[in-house]
């Protein structure tokens, strides 16, 4: 018999990595998403109460559907009323629910689930929160880290856009063939910030491994219903070509590397393989989308056989397309970047500052990070220490403060008299 710390620890690899599917089987029993979350809630509190004494079932995800599958039926009976042809038909759609002994036979309609949790009668933010917390399991304070906000504000947010969904009377399932296209930017945005949560974190993790390969599972379903959906297919050539790096964005030691310092030997070259493939199936198609262009901006840091010998210029050209898509000051940053290795730091500095892009960036921890290396390079070591100390206020994750801490200081010992 497992130790209860053990048990415990079981659960919560479980609910990490299963929370989505099973909501979303539980939701397509009755198409009431609150009521799932709810029932699978007291499902997993049961779990914890009775698991660390009787030892994990044989099937625990089925186990944890069958209990929430009950708790559900009791929770219909007690409100249920005479007056309510709704509630009657929730409660039989409930009752003649499958059982859920092998929960491999229930089919996986976590699709279903984003579509809903992404529908455009919730606003963009509710969106997104929404699919973090059903389809991505992220808890309510995880979610709220990663908007900046207080926990008691996600929370509201959270239980209104589910009231939201109950309301208007949002049915779970996928859009008719002739709303899909409207419907599928949206998709695309909320899987892609669902994967730079895995990629980076909110959280104190550099990583979150699970994150990042939903979204790329789910971007895979999407690519398979649209065949013909380019952006879909840019998108997962992007998350696969960034995915690729992951191993070498971390040492023995859990240090953050950056790109280059990475040992290129430790890239995923299978990954990078289908993300190319896709990269090139997009440009030839037709006029590339955002995701697509920024596919191919990884695609030439991939294919390069170091850091220095990377197509500095071409990048600097992507960037300018992509500007004309998203013209937005987090594209500015990245083409600065890329500016300063194709021609210098300095140049490309004073572009950025030109273009007024610090404006609109003070809180974003990148723009910070950026400044202090562009003035380092050029040897303005007091002013690279000051942006150094505003980025490392601005980030979370302590591999990333140690980095910078380790920058900052390589600044202010450069910019000591010597003695």
């Amino acid at each position: 018999m497992q130790s209860p710390n053990q048990v415990d620890a079981q659960i919560t690899r479980l609910i990490r990595e299963e929370w989505g599917r099973l909501l979303a089987v539980l939701t397509g029993f009755g198409g009431d998403l609150s009521l799932a979350e709810d029932c699978l809630h007291d499902a997993v509190v049961a779990a914890l109460q009775t698991w660390p004494e009787t030892g994990l079932p044989s099937a625990p995800d089925a186990w944890l559907i069958t209990t929430a599958r009950r708790k559900a039926i009791d929770r219909l009976r007690r409100v249920q009323t005479n007056a309510s042809k709704a509630e009657a038909l929730a409660f039989w759609q409930w009752q003649n629910a499958p059982e859920a002994e092998e929960l491999q036979t229930l089919p996986d309609r976590r699709l279903e689930l984003i579509f809903t949790c992404c529908h455009p009668a919730l606003d963009e933010k509710s969106r997104v929160a929404l699919t973090l917390r059903a389809v991505g399991g992220l808890t309510t304070s995880e979610i709220a880290a990663a908007f900046l906000d207080k926990q008691e504000a996600m929370a509201a947010r959270l239980t209104r856009a589910k009231k939201k969904i109950a309301s208007a009377g949002i049915r779970f399932r996928l859009p008719d063939a002739e709303d899909l296209p409207g419907r599928i930017d949206g998709v695309l945005q909320v899987i892609y910030l669902i994967f730079n949560e895995g990629h980076r974190g909110s959280s104190e993790q550099l990583t979150r491994t699970d994150l990042a390969e939903e979204a790329i599972r789910l971007v895979r379903i999407l690519s398979s219903c649209l065949p013909d959906h380019l952006e879909t297919k840019g998108l997962l050539a992007l998350m696969l070509l960034t995915d690729a790096r992951r191993l070498a964005r971390k040492g023995s030691s859990g240090a953050f590397i950056p790109l280059e310092e990475q040992k290129r030997s430790r890239w995923d070259r299978g990954k990078i393989r289908k993300g190319k493939r896709l990269v090139e199936m997009v440009l030839k198609a037709g006029p590339p989308g955002a995701y697509a262009l920024q596919a191919a901006i990884s695609a030439l840091h991939a294919e390069a056989p170091d850091f220095a010998r990377t197509d500095w210029t071409q990048i600097v050209a992507l960037y300018d397309l992509l500007w004309k898509l998203q013209p937005n000051p987090v594209v500015l940053l990245n083409c600065a970047v890329a500016q300063s290795y194709a021609t210098d730091p300095s140049t490309a500095l004073e572009q950025l500052e030109a273009t007024g892009a610090g404006q609109h960036l003070q809180a974003y921890q990148p723009y910070h990070a950026c400044r202090a290396d562009l003035l380092a390079r050029q040897g303005r070591w007091k002013e690279a220490t000051v942006a150094y100390d505003r980025a490392i206020v601005l980030t979370e994750a302590p591999e990333e403060v140690a980095f910078l801490q380790a920058r900052r200081e390589a600044a202010a010992n450069s910019g000591q008299p010597s003695s």
